[in-house]
């Protein structure tokens, strides 16, 4: 028997090696294709990317005709550069440059030399390509923009660098790809697939037909179109309201967490990234760093959440027991919590129940329904992590897991926070005190508190905002459709929800009410600090507001931020109102709050921070354009999968 062990696993060794080579040889000739590469050329198929609706099917985005110069370096052969600079406008050192360039890339295999001509640019170049071995032309689509709000949406396409072509085979120099919004996050989706034809050439590499009558060939699939839950009117609308203004405005859905409006300021036209100023609009704005209008403010930039988030300091007070409805607190104008210590309060004063400390916004009230939820326990270590949980079940402190590439996790802080701030000990209840109305260590971003109105109004629960609505053939991701619960009990929300109704009907908002809506809301305002010249300087507050609406079935909540805005009631506190009106009822009677928002301008703030940069400029002439361009197109909504093109009616 071992004996015959060692034959048999030669023979068997023998057997697999033969059948291989057999598969290698005769069955498969993929490897022969390799083989014959230098005989051999690729031509790629670019696909129109997926176009880009909103919810009620409004053609936001879809697609133009570009054309890249391409080019061989080894098969460059006496080039008239002279000529060929003038033909495509750049110099011959740009010529020279761009050439290098492609050859460091590689020598033998297609680099873009110059990209996104459009149609006349390429006819003057297509009229005499043949006089130019080693260049050719490679037919692309870009973005055409059919509004010009959404930048941050939507985000761009751009060049693929070469990091990202040695990670990933599927693309190659020169390919486009989606980078920011949702252009990034659907990438895999809207890119389609690229064809691939196999063109082969004889000794002087002249292109004598398909390799193997098109054995190998692919067609291009084009990319799936998807509808965002972005509705295109009030997206447009709150990037009207927020010209001349720095700060972001979300809108939810509450009963589903889609995205209704993502507005971030200052803005620009998405279309002025698209086509050869691309690179230098795109420098302007980035280089920007006074405004800049590149950074979500909406998803990234984290701010002290203000009176806003006394709505959570009473929710939590109540599920720990140490307040109810009838909690009785004197307010005189503020509150001595220790010696020397002292939280001032605008309220009218007096003794406060919960309902009117709420629609009062008292600091007094609050404060101490923090102190009471802290000394509950024995430990303040303990208490804080008790809290800090509370607030974190409604999503804060955390990334949300949106569908979108950037954003910030906020901060709501813990016992580790203060273990290491205070690392000697000695913290209480009135060293953290300023937490109870949203300063101190609390850090929230527009979105989180967004989704925090979006999660009362639905009285404890939530789910994940998204910006996904359809894509034809796909299921959308299902943690968009898993409902979140908060540790707090559902009966603890109507008390609350009570109070912010009344901030609109006789509190800090009366004079924003709407009539004929019923609004739940609440004003904030938080302070605002920066360095200049190596100094701390208290600046303008910032103002906040947020609301949902109705009060019963809501179908919005929002929030606001505006830096150096001020009180909420001023100017946050309206573009809620207007928000709110411009998507129940598609019109605007506060038309005083309207004229009022519009003619705002915070730049002589601004400029207080370092002036006005030309970036900032180029945004303000951008933005301005967008009270006179043009207006939404009607279109019809595609009601099957074919790929249906803008229909303007």
């Amino acid at each position: 028997m071992r004996k015959a062990l060692l034959p048999s696993l030669i023979i068997l060794a023998t057997s697999l090696l033969i059948l291989r080579i057999f598969y290698l040889q005769i069955v498969d000739d993929t490897l022969k294709l390799k083989s014959e590469n230098n005989a051999i050329k690729k031509k790629y198929e670019y696909p129109e990317r997926g176009y880009i609706y909103d919810r009620k099917g409004v053609l936001m985005v879809a697609n133009q005709a570009s054309y890249d110069i391409m080019v061989i370096p080894r098969e460059l052969k006496n080039t008239d550069t002279l000529e060929l600079c003038q033909l495509l406008k750049i110099s011959k050192e740009d010529f020279i440059k761009r050439i290098e360039k492609a050859r460091i890339y590689s020598p033998r295999l297609p680099s873009v030399f110059l990209s996104q001509l459009n149609k006349s640019e390429f006819a003057a170049f297509q009229e005499k390509i043949r006089k130019y071995e080693g260049f050719y032309f490679q037919k692309r689509s870009l973005r055409d923009y059919e509004v010009n709000f959404g930048a941050n949406v939507f985000g761009g396409i751009t060049q693929v660098n070469e990091k990202l072509v040695a990670k990933n085979p599927y693309y190659n120099s020169g390919d486009l790809i989606g980078r920011q919004g949702v252009e990034e996050s659907y990438e895999d989706l809207l890119r389609g697939v690229k064809g691939v034809k196999y063109i082969q050439k004889d000794k002087y590499n002249r292109e004598i037909g398909s390799y193997k009558e098109g054995k190998y060939d692919t067609i291009a699939v084009q990319g799936e179109d998807i509808n965002l839950t972005i509705d295109a009117e009030l997206q447009k609308y709150g990037e009207e309201l927020m010209i001349n203004k720095r700060g972001g405005i979300v809108a939810i859905e509450p009963r589903t967490g889609e995205i209704l409006a993502l507005v971030t300021a200052p803005s620009y036209d998405p279309g002025i990234l698209v086509g050869r100023q691309r690179s230098k609009n795109y420098t302007q704005l980035y280089h920007d760093s006074i405004a800049k209008p590149l950074y979500d403010r909406g998803l990234l930039a984290e701010y002290p959440p203000g009176s806003p988030f006394k709505i959570l300091t009473g929710l939590v007070a109540l599920q720990e027991g140490v307040i109810d409805e009838n909690t009785s607190v004197s307010c005189n104008n503020g509150f001595s919590y220790a010696r020397g210590r002292f939280m001032r309060c605008h309220c009218r004063g007096g003794s406060l129940q919960l309902h009117r400390g709420i629609y009062e916004s008292c600091n007094s009230y609050f404060a101490t329904a923090y102190m009471k939820t802290i000394n509950k326990y024995t430990k303040p270590a303990t208490a804080v992590d008790v809290w800090s949980n509370h607030i974190k079940s409604f999503g804060l402190g955390q990334f949300m897991g949106y569908d979108l590439p950037t954003g910030k996790r906020g901060n709501i802080p813990d016992s580790k926070t203060y273990k290491r701030i205070y690392p000697n000990g000695g913290w209480r209840s009135t060293t953290i005190v300023s937490n109870s109305i949203g300063q101190g260590e609390v850090l929230m971003t527009p979105i989180q508190l967004a989704n925090m109105m979006a999660t009362v109004a639905n009285e404890g629960y939530y789910y994940t905002p998204h910006i996904i609505k359809k894509i034809e053939g796909h299921k959308i991701d299902k943690k968009f459709t898993t409902k979140h619960t908060t540790t707090i009990d559902k009966k603890h929300f109507k008390p609350i929800i009570s109070g912010l109704f009344d901030v609109y009907n006789m509190g800090t908002a009366s004079a924003l009410k709407v009539e004929g809506i019923d609004i739940c809301g609440k004003t904030g305002t938080a302070e605002n600090f920066a360095k200049i010249g190596g100094k701390r300087i208290q600046l303008k507050d910032h103002s906040i507001f947020v609301a949902f609406a109705p009060k019963d079935n809501p179908k919005i909540a929002i929030a606001i931020m505006v830096e150096n805005g001020g009180f909420g009631s001023t100017i946050a506190g309206p573009i809620a109102s207007l928000m709110i009106e411009k998507y129940l009822r598609q019109k605007i009677t506060r038309i005083d709050l309207e004229k009022r928002i519009l003619a705002t301008s915070l730049q002589s703030q601004y400029a207080k921070l370092g002036g006005l940069s030309d970036a900032v400029k180029l945004q303000l002439r951008i933005s301005d354009s967008l009270l006179n361009k043009k207006t939404i197109p009607a279109v019809r909504i595609k009601t099957d999968t074919s790929k249906v093109k803008k229909q303007v009616i």
